[in-house]
């Protein structure tokens, strides 16, 4: 037996106090919003108790502290505080949320409570309102890019933990991130204006953001308009060695929204358009040693071929809700146009390809061209708020059209053509389009009666149907076999939940949650050893949670205890250079969240978020068995999971403690002084991958390749702004003690030989300082 490492032991950080640093911003403990001032003395007595948040979790408007599931709420205050412009800004400081960010905005990975994504597919719903945007179809690479709004004119963010997919359908076996964005306002006229400066640690110039917006009533009470855009240039730290640039990691976000809502005393109208840019010529990762994981020359890399990244987001809803008087009617309609490119260079990959040929080594690289066009539409039917019974009946449907194209050219090293007749014979390495239907029908319902002042049941189902057709057309190359393949599925899916809540006390709730989630599958990529059709992942999720108030309100506690059961896991394995996927064996998560807000004097606000996670596979992956071209009777073995592995970017414990302290200045003005410590434990890259060959049955080789260990990491945010009724100016600094830790990491192997070039990873921001200034009128 023969055991290949992926990584050595990695120094880990030591834990420093955090204690001494509790001046933190008010983030995402159990969702309270920054206080102000009292506007009378008179209310000084009870400006302590911390303030109503309500939600929109299931899908009706609650008190956040009578939801029975965990959920957290960053307002759009909260995010201004920390200059949140990317997912990766704030994720740390809501409990059970962890990210991989690769390098630029919208090429984020997002997991929840140890449900790490194993293929394509994602296991994290988006929502943006009452529509989701983001595909269910396991060819559009839904996990490597979750949604990741540049969040300005946003009224906050909802994070659902635990699968909601009695509500919110398919791919939110693992829970939700919902955009919940600002709407017209049709009693008052609001017009804002703002721009930032930034400057990060080893960037060569500054960054500059830009953004404005107003609310314009058109008829008082009845109609309103809401527009506005944003725009951030990030500056890039990152050099490239091979050419002598500098700063190649340079960004644009765009971020445009326009709205306008017609209502009545019945009934109101809302039509919405929202377009998002994304532009990286390059991401930003670095090279590391592959024995020491030591960064090589600093924040640089050695990138051949420019790693591009664009992605464009168009958006169109109309939400339509109607007072029946006994209940309340919405419909939700939306289409999106979304369009993904991404490069990445496979130059230490697969440019020694040409060596086989007798010629010098070249270059290669990876471009693929993701397109989406997806329509839903959903309509449900709720009883009214405040009575014993409690109902909704809803419908929803979902039409995604996807292309999906694939080019992988080897040149030689300078970019230039292989002469020929070598350029005709291994040119393209692979070129191929995988174009792609998914079509999904469902109809759910959710219903809780109140017994009596004390206990209260909630049940929920959903039935949903999908159909899908994929098509595998390989036009060119060696690494997969040239031809048109058609594969189709459909399957019926069933989940459900049940939630009994108990009041104990009127400041003290208590509630069960057992529920199911479940991730489609859909047709397979066409290979030798590949199944023709991978199932559904599913999940059972057991909750036990409380929520709590203490002190008259000063104190919140949120506590909850879970154990997740998933099975038939989708896995992407690598098959004779074909990725396609298998349905696994079953994995175990299990854990505890803590979030606690505390507002010891007027003005001061503290909190303390924490997650403990046990992830786990239960038993050895499905082997998959390809022939061996080496002789009669050999096959290759492949596993890509073993029993007992840590489920791959999921860290045992993370926490923040954070604070957010007001204090009255002159006039109307007012001063905000805050920042948030946040630790993130050590994670593995991937689960173990076992490649064996067998003659006539009996395994004569294995070779085991586990995950790479990334260490943990500790980092100080910082913010301070002066502000009143029309001026706000802010201060904030990001990663203080410019901490060196990385959020991905993977080894760059040569194919041809064998041997590790580099390690390539992605470091957290380094430090950032900034300004941002804002004008209301």
């Amino acid at each position: 037996m023969q055991q290949k490492h992926r990584n050595t032991a990695m120094r880990r950080h030591s834990l420093t106090s955090a204690i001494t640093i509790t001046l933190a911003l008010g983030l995402a403990g159990p969702a309270l919003a920054q206080q102000a001032a009292p506007a009378d003395p008179q209310q000084a007595a009870t400006a302590q108790e911390l303030d109503v948040v309500t939600v929109t979790a299931n899908k009706r408007t609650e008190n956040i502290r009578e939801v029975a599931t965990a959920v957290t709420k960053l307002s759009a205050e909260q995010l201004e505080n920390i200059n949140a412009t990317q997912m990766s800004d704030y994720a740390n400081y809501v409990p059970g949320l962890q990210i991989q960010d690769s390098g630029s905005p919208g090429q984020t990975q997002v997991s929840m409570r140890g449900i790490a994504a194993l293929s394509p597919g994602s296991t994290v719903g988006t929502y943006v309102d009452e529509a989701p945007l983001g595909s269910n179809s396991l060819y559009q690479q839904a996990t490597l890019f979750t949604l990741d709004l540049l969040p300005y004119d946003i009224d906050s963010i909802e994070v659902l933990r635990g699968p909601q997919g009695t509500l919110y359908g398919a791919g939110a076996m693992g829970g939700l991130i919902k955009y919940v964005m600002k709407k017209p306002d049709t009693t008052q006229n609001e017009f804002r204006v703002g721009m930032g400066i930034a400057d990060t640690q080893g960037a060569g110039g500054n960054s500059f953001n830009y953004r404005a917006g107003g609310n314009l009533v058109l008829a008082q009470d009845e109609v309103a308009l809401r527009a506005s855009f944003a725009s951030n240039e990030p500056n890039g730290y990152v050099d490239n060695l091979v050419n002598g640039r500098e700063d190649i990691n340079d960004a644009s976000q765009f971020s445009g929204r326009a709205s306008i809502l017609f209502k009545n005393d019945k009934a109101s109208v809302q039509f919405a358009l929202m377009k998002q840019k994304i532009d990286s010529p390059n991401n930003s990762t670095i090279a590391l040693d592959p024995t020491t994981h030591d960064d090589i020359y600093g924040l640089a890399n050695f990138v051949v071929v420019d790693e591009a990244f664009k992605k464009d987001i168009e958006n169109y809803a109309l939400t339509v809700d109607y007072d029946l008087g006994w209940a309340n009617l919405v419909s939700a309609t939306s289409y999106s146009d979304v369009f993904t490119s991404i490069t990445t260079d496979q130059t230490y990959t697969y440019g020694d390809y040409t060596t086989l040929f007798g010629l010098p080594g070249g270059s290669a690289y990876l471009t693929n061209d993701l397109r989406l066009k997806q329509f839903t539409q959903e309509v449900r039917l709720s009883s009214k708020a405040d009575a014993p019974f409690e109902w909704l009946l809803g419908a929803f449907y979902d039409d995604e059209r996807g292309d999906n194209h694939q080019f992988v050219p080897l040149t030689q090293f300078d970019g230039s053509p292989l002469p020929e007749p070598f350029n005709s014979i291994v040119g393209s390495l692979g070129d191929l389009y995988l174009p792609s239907t998914y079509e999904e029908t469902a109809v759910f319902g959710n219903a809780a009666y109140k017994f009596n002042d004390w206990f209260k049941l909630g049940a929920g189902l959903r039935w949903a149907q999908n159909k899908q057709e994929f098509t595998q057309d390989v036009v060119a190359g060696l690494l997969a076999p040239i031809g048109t393949e058609f594969n189709t599925s459909e399957e019926d899916v069933v989940t459900w939940s049940v939630t009994p809540q108990f009041q104990v006390t009127k400041d003290v709730m208590v509630y069960g949650k057992v529920s199911t989630g479940y991730q489609p599958g859909g047709p397979n990529i066409v290979a030798v050893g590949l199944p023709r059709q991978v199932d559904s992942s599913t999940l059972t999720s057991y909750e036990i949670g409380m929520k709590s108030a203490f002190a008259d309100s000063r104190v919140l506690l949120d506590v909850v205890g879970y154990q997740i059961h998933w099975e038939d896991i989708q896995v992407a394995s690598l098959v004779n250079g074909v990725s396609g996927l298998v349905n696994g064996g079953e994995a175990t998560s299990q854990g505890l969240e803590i979030a606690a807000n505390f507002r010891p004097i007027d003005g001061l606000t503290l909190g303390l978020n924490a997650a403990f996670n046990d992830s786990n596979i239960d038993e050895d992956f499905p082997t998959i068995v390809v022939p061996d071209g080496a002789g009669p009777g050999a096959d290759v073995l492949i596993n890509t999971g073993l029993k007992g592995d840590r489920m791959p970017y999921v860290p045992d414990l993370t926490w923040s403690a954070t604070a957010d302290y007001y204090l009255p200045l002159t006039g109307d003005w007012g001063l905000n002084v805050g920042g948030g410590y946040r630790f993130v434990d050590d994670r593995i890259t991937a689960t173990t991958q076992r490649q064996a060959v067998a003659v006539g049955g009996t395994v004569v080789f294995e070779e085991f390749t586990p995950g790479l260990n990334i260490d943990s990491y500790q980092a100080l945010d910082l913010y301070l702004s002066v502000s009143n009724a029309h001026w706000s100016v802010r201060g904030y600094m990001k990663n203080a003690f410019d901490e060196r830790a990385y959020s991905t990491m993977s080894d760059i192997t040569n194919q041809v030989t064998g041997v590790t070039h580099h390690t390539a990873a992605t470091p957290i921001m380094p430090r950032t300082f900034g300004l941002e200034v804002d004008y209301r009128f």
